[in-house]
Parts: structure tokens; C-alpha cells; sequence
């Protein structure tokens, strides 16, 4: 795209210049329709053409679309949290996490975006990608990580008081390694229950086999770095009502 846009650059840029140097031409002025017909239509007619072209070419790299989907997470945007669902091949729930999300290296991987409350933006900024997340509406983005390794989500769309703190940790496993890491927190799986209710996830059994670390060991802390960095806005607020509170009831006979 840079090399694309800087050749047209260059290409104005000549123009303007023979332009300017050639001076007045009195046999093209003689004969403006020509200059309008082929300056005016034919030469803008030319170059949207090759844009759609190209447009088109790379927006099916760009979405996916027309290539087999390897697998389906569904997302659900709430304040402040990301819940993330894994579905097998007849659309049931096969995993869950919770402001943690794995993929698997080198696979198209649809996601089935939607919000409950307000609006939001789901948004990998190393994967490219940027969608909104809408009560009531599903939105579909197709995405592929080529390289392993930690990354971070987020949130782009202001949400309310804690929009910066909305984000969640993303790991590029090895497609081995992130099937282990699925079948660890199955639907009904011990500690499920207790692993849905909070953004943290337990080490990746799959570390040892793979090579990988955990979705969440190297990403958790740098996900997490803005919920750690200060009190809650809120914890402030339940601390002062819980004072109060405690001195009304010291002060009562």
C-alpha cells in the first residue's frame, strides 16, 4: 500500500511540474473539449477502475472471506469484561474464558462478535481487524495469527468509566497446544465454574507438551498492567459507604 500510494505521489507530482514548466499551450487551448473528455473522465475512470480492482483482490486477503473457517469463538462485550466462547463443529460450547483469549497459529478463525449493554469494539491490534460489538446484533470477523506469541486485545469504542481498563490478553499457541488448552477448561470441567468468574486462567497443561506457555502467563500481566496500576474507581466509592455506615451504627444507643 506505501509503495502504491507513493507512486501516485510521484505521478501527480510529475505532472504538476510539466505542468508549470511547459507553460501556456495555445494549440490545447484551442480545443478544451478534448482536455476535459480526456483529462476529465477518461483518466479518473482509469485509475478508479485499477483501485477497484485492487480493492477487491486485497479485501479477500483482508477478511477472510471465501476460505474455510477452521473455528468459531463467540464474543460477548459486557462493562468491563470480555467473555470469550469456544464452539465445536455442531455450534455447542466446548470452552470458555473470560478476558483471556487463545488462538490457534496459522488457522482462520471466525469470530461472532456482540455486546449486552452498550457499544464496543473488539480490536487485536497485531492482527489487524477492527469491528463493533452491538446489543442485539451479531457481527462476523475473520482473522488468522501467523505468529505464535503473547499479543493484547482491547476495547476501541469509549464504553463508560472503566473503557481503559477493558482489555484482554491474547496467546498464538501451536494448533496441538491449543487444543490441550481448550479440552483443560471444557465446558463442565473441574474448576470451570470457578475459572468463569474471574479474568485470570490457570497455567496451560499444554506447556510442557508444546513448548508454549499459557494463554495468560506472559499476557496477563501486560493485559492486566491497567487493572493493577491503581485502586477501582468503585472500591473507593464502597469503602466511603462502608465507613459511613459502620460510624452510624457506633453512634446509635
Amino acid at each position: 500500500m506505501f509503495w502504491t500510494a507513493a507512486a501516485i505521489w510521484t505521478l501527480v507530482l510529475g505532472l504538476l511540474l510539466y505542468a508549470l514548466l511547459r507553460g501556456h499551450n495555445t494549440r490545447a487551448l484551442a480545443r478544451p473539449q478534448r482536455l476535459i473528455v480526456g483529462g476529465g473522465l477518461l483518466l479518473p475512470a482509469v485509475a478508479l477502475a485499477a483501485l477497484l480492482v485492487y480493492g477487491t483482490v486485497t479485501s479477500g486477503r483482508v477478511t477472510g472471506l471465501g476460505e474455510t473457517v477452521d473455528a468459531v469463538i463467540e464474543v460477548e462485550a459486557r462493562r468491563w469484561v470480555w467473555e470469550f466462547r469456544y464452539l465445536d463443529g455442531d455450534g455447542g460450547v466446548r470452552a470458555t474464558s473470560t478476558d483471556a483469549l487463545a488462538l490457534p497459529r496459522g488457522r482462520m478463525v471466525e469470530f461472532r462478535i456482540t455486546s449486552v449493554d452498550v457499544i464496543h469494539s473488539f480490536w487485536i491490534p497485531r492482527l489487524g481487524g477492527k469491528i463493533d460489538a452491538l446489543p442485539g446484533r451479531v457481527n462476523r470477523l475473520r482473522l488468522r495469527a501467523d505468529r505464535a506469541g503473547p499479543m493484547r486485545g482491547q476495547c476501541a469504542e469509549f464504553c463508560g468509566l472503566e473503557h481503559a481498563h477493558m482489555d484482554f490478553a491474547v496467546r498464538v499457541l501451536e494448533p496441538d497446544a491449543w487444543e490441550s488448552w481448550l479440552a483443560a477448561r471444557s465446558v463442565g470441567a473441574p474448576g470451570d465454574a470457578e475459572r468463569a468468574g474471574g479474568g485470570q486462567i490457570d497455567p496451560d497443561p499444554a506447556a510442557g507438551a508444546g513448548g508454549d506457555s499459557d494463554a495468560n502467563a506472559d499476557t496477563g500481566d501486560e493485559a492486566g498492567a491497567g487493572r493493577d496500576s491503581g485502586p477501582h474507581p468503585a472500591a473507593g466509592m464502597r469503602g466511603d459507604a462502608g465507613a459511613e455506615a459502620e460510624t452510624a451504627q457506633s453512634a446509635a444507643p
